[in-house]
């Protein structure tokens, strides 16, 4: 029976993930842990959390995990999940800046206040929270079976750039920003699947297949 292992690293509803994928992956064990024999040895791993980057990077370093996670996210999958997302990055300007695991180049920013959606609506509230439309730039594996133009669940202040080379899919709110990052067995989502219904549940379900693939392909290519 594969194993898949959600980082425990004191962030992140923990147990709603669990019980998402205990839904969509019966066939594997699901363990919450944050011991380095057990990551090493699951066949993924998530990466999930919520809160601050400088939190986040602290509890990682208190684990001895800030070395582990990028060799781990180069030897199986691994699933990024909202503040796993933003800690993947090289940089974030949270909490007066704070480097990240340098996994994906890149800068994160906080979303500009004051400006609209649109000509006669009113300024984003900050931070962005709610459903909003996913839309993928290139194939990959875990969106399968999940259209274009897809609700996702959103939580965050910060967000990453649409530039990114390693995009996969993006949003808008105000800003067009990196709902989602891939590179080698290393994805990440600005969204928490897991909060998502049916296309949260199915990305999930992909990525408990996953075995670290990644097409290349861009969409309209």
């Amino acid at each position: 029976m594969p194993t898949l292992a959600i980082l425990d690293y004191g962030m992140g509803n923990l147990h709603s993930m669990a019980k998402a994928l205990e839904r969509v992956a019966p066939e594997s064990r699901i363990c919450i842990t944050h011991s380095a024999a057990e990551l090493r040895a699951a066949d993924r791993i998530v990466f999930p959390g919520q809160g601050a980057i400088g939190h986040c990077r602290a509890e990682l370093a208190q684990r001895d995990l800030l070395g582990l996670l990028p060799e781990l996210a180069r030897e199986k999958p691994m699933l990024g999940v909202c503040l796993g997302l933003q800690a993947a990055l090289a940089y974030s300007e949270e909490n007066g800046g704070t480097p990240g695991l340098g996994l994906f180049p890149g800068r994160v920013q906080r979303f500009p206040a004051g400006i609209a959606e649109g000509p006669g609506l009113p300024p984003i509230r900050i931070p962005h929270m709610g459903w909003n439309r996913v839309e993928p730039t290139r194939t990959h594996p875990l969106f399968a079976g999940i259209a274009p133009g897809s609700r996702f669940y959103f939580v965050h202040s910060y967000y990453a750039p649409a530039e990114s080379p390693d995009v996969a899919a993006v949003c808008h709110y105000g800003v067009p920003f990196a709902a989602a990052l891939g590179r080698g067995n290393f994805f990440a989502v600005q969204f928490h699947p897991e909060k998502s219904q049916h296309a949260g549940l199915r990305l999930l379900a992909n990525f408990s297949r996953w075995d670290g693939s990644c097409p290349a392909q861009v969409f309209g290519v």
